[in-house]
Order: C-alpha cells, then sequence, then structure tokens
C-alpha cells in the first residue's frame, strides 16, 4: 500500500470535486460530474453500482506515462482477476491542465474499491448507486476543517486487516 502525503487534502477534495469524468461508450461521451446524476450513462449502461478508478500518479505524485501505464496495465490485470466489467474513461480540469485515464467500473462492491484504491495509491473514487448523485469517495481522514455531508465522503485509514498490495512499478 502507497503511503499518501497530502499537503492539503481539502484542496485535492476540491480539485477532484471539480474535476470533469467522461467514459466513451459506443462512440458518445457521457460525461460524469459530482454531485449530479449521471441519468444518461445509466441510461446506456444499467447498473445496479458505478464507480471510476484510475491507478495513474499514486500519492498524487506526477509520474511518467511509462509509470503510469506501468500501473494502469497492473490495475486491469486486477480487474480482470476479479471478473469486474469496465469501460475506460478519463478524468481531467476543466482548463485542460491535467487528465488522468481511468476506468469506469459496474457493480462493483464499495468495500473491494476502497481496497483497490488504497493498493493502487489513490487518495479519491468516485462511487454511486443508480439513480443517485456521483459521490467523490476520499480515502484520507476527514480534515478538521472539512464539513461533513455533501457528495463527499470522507474514509479513515483502514486498520491492520487490510489485503496485501501487489507490486506497482
Amino acid at each position: 500500500m502507497r503511503e499518501l502525503q497530502i499537503v492539503d487534502a481539502l484542496e485535492l477534495a476540491a480539485a477532484y470535486a471539480d474535476a470533469e469524468y467522461a467514459v466513451v461508450l459506443d462512440g458518445d461521451a457521457l460525461q460524469l460530474r459530482v454531485g449530479e446524476r449521471a441519468a444518461d450513462l445509466e441510461a446506456y449502461w444499467p447498473a445496479q453500482r458505478y464507480a471510476f478508478i484510475t491507478a495513474w500518479n499514486p500519492a498524487s505524485i506526477p509520474h511518467s506515462d511509462l509509470a503510469n501505464e506501468s500501473a494502469n496495465l497492473a490495475l486491469v490485470t486486477r480487474l480482470d482477476a476479479l471478473g469486474v466489467a469496465r469501460q475506460p474513461a478519463h478524468a481531467y480540469d476543466r482548463r485542460d491542465e491535467w487528465r488522468e485515464s481511468g476506468w469506469l467500473l459496474v457493480n462493483l462492491d464499495s468495500g473491494m474499491l476502497n481496497l483497490l484504491a488504497r493498493e493502487f495509491g489513490q487518495a479519491g473514487v468516485l462511487d454511486w448507486a443508480f439513480g443517485e448523485p456521483v459521490r467523490l469517495r476520499m480515502l484520507l481522514p476527514m480534515p478538521p476543517r472539512a464539513r461533513g455531508g455533501g457528495h463527499i465522503e470522507w474514509l479513515p485509514e483502514p486498520g491492520p486487516d487490510r489485503l496485501k498490495p501487489s507490486a506497482i512499478a
């Protein structure tokens, strides 16, 4: 498991919540936004649960394209082993200064999503149930200045019973 060293978790959560997320299905780019319903996606690809995860830039530190692609391949291997249905997706900021490839997943248990995110050094993932607004789950303890509620969930560090991570180049 990679240790995340976040300078300001609130700023990171705000950036993730403000980011744009998209998945392309049958040539149509379907947008996802934290706090909004994903009705177009849900109509196109019905499922009980949805999630977005990436393996890029673990610990929120920029990595080379080669390192990011290697981490992505390791994530794909894990998703294949779990039998998780997925579609390519990406996240980007509105100024188009940052972009990360990732995966839109369906029907993955939230606990397994959390384990994968921690295994691949991610500070946040998207996770929501059909018909509900997209939620951002930060895999960090809630900072003292953070307000509860809204569409951001903060999780404390897992206990000693967490799964062992795979090696990531």
